[in-house]
């Protein structure tokens, strides 16, 4: 194939090289594996300068999803609660995953059942804002559960940052 995408048809390798070098173009194997191998005379270094720039283009458009740690306890007091509930849901809506875990010690192990009403409560809390990954298991003294975004919440713009407010500008004083 030529630079404009025509067929030139089944050329001997030098021959289909000696065309690209009068173009002052390179040969570049696009399918070796076809048969017979397809090759395609263009600008090499112009092809990787713009497959670099389409994989630039994808990596900015991509979220790196995050996973934000709520911790409790199972003596947790309802204000502390309350404050790592909102911490939960604001997590959420900034796109980020929420791993709540609740931290069992001691004879507080023979009480799992309190741990688990806390989780199944935060879940319960949380309700539109996230879905549940991973329902509450324990994974030796530590009991957790992932909770992800919602599908409606991503959808949602997210809210512009309000301006930074003007920075006042000194006079130089006067000699």
């Amino acid at each position: 194939m030529d630079e404009n995408g025509e067929q030139l048809g089944i050329l001997a390798p030098f021959e289909a090289l000696k065309i690209a070098r009068e173009r002052g173009l390179d040969l570049v194997e696009v399918s070796p594996n076809a048969v017979p191998p397809v090759c395609r005379i263009q600008d090499y270094g112009r092809f990787l300068y713009e497959k670099e720039k389409s994989e630039r283009a994808a990596r900015k458009k991509q979220k790196v999803i995050t996973i934000k740690e709520v911790k409790f306890s199972v003596t947790v007091d309802e204000h502390d609660y309350q404050t790592k509930k909102n911490q939960a849901v604001r997590f959420l809506h900034e796109g980020d995953k929420v791993k709540a875990s609740l931290r069992f010690r001691g004879r507080q192990m023979a009480h799992r059942e309190l741990g688990y009403a806390i989780i199944n409560r935060l879940i319960q809390d949380i309700g539109e804002a996230g879905v549940v990954e991973f329902m509450p298991r324990m994974e030796g003294t530590i009991l957790h559960a992932i909770v992800a975004p919602s599908k409606k919440q991503e959808q949602q713009p997210p809210k512009p940052k309000p301006p930074a407010p003007p920075q006042q500008q000194t006079a130089p004083a006067a000699q």
